[in-house]
């Protein structure tokens, strides 16, 4: 689903309308999926990864890494500015949230510790994100 940013939900119930129960608690309640829950952890294809709450291209399939983790993750977002990140205290811990730039919804964590060329490990839900084939 591709949304305008003034054309986005504004009440948790027009998001509850819109979002699968899981989609809702991981994007606009911050939660975490299962490890190695994700179907989308086994995408090999070339595609964008768009985000599940309003359609955003997120991440290309060529920053796509098997990082061990147990969720999707991503050397690097697919064009500047479509994410934004916010420090995370949850959990007792300091940690670097990763949000939808358009719509604001969760998508998991950004660490240092990805291959190169970025050294970054965007280490997200998968029910956070819809991935779209180039096929």
């Amino acid at each position: 689903m591709s949304e305008q940013a003034d054309s986005l939900p504004e009440t948790d119930d027009e998001w509850r309308e819109i979002l699968t129960d899981e989609e809702y608690r991981i994007l606009r309640e911050a939660g975490t999926e299962p490890r190695f829950s994700s179907d989308l952890m086994e995408v090999k294809d070339d595609g964008v990864f768009t985000c599940a709450g309003c359609g955003a291209e997120l991440f290309d399939s060529e920053e796509k890494f098997d990082s061990g983790t147990g969720w999707p993750s991503f050397w690097d977002v697919y064009d500047e500015g479509t994410v934004e990140t916010r420090v995370d205290n949850s959990h007792g811990m300091r940690r670097t949230e990763v949000v939808c730039a358009n719509c604001e919804g969760h998508l998991g964590h950004v660490f240092d510790d990805g291959p190169e060329p970025t050294g970054k490990r965007y280490c997200i839900n998968g029910a956070a994100l819809e991935f779209e084939s180039e096929d």
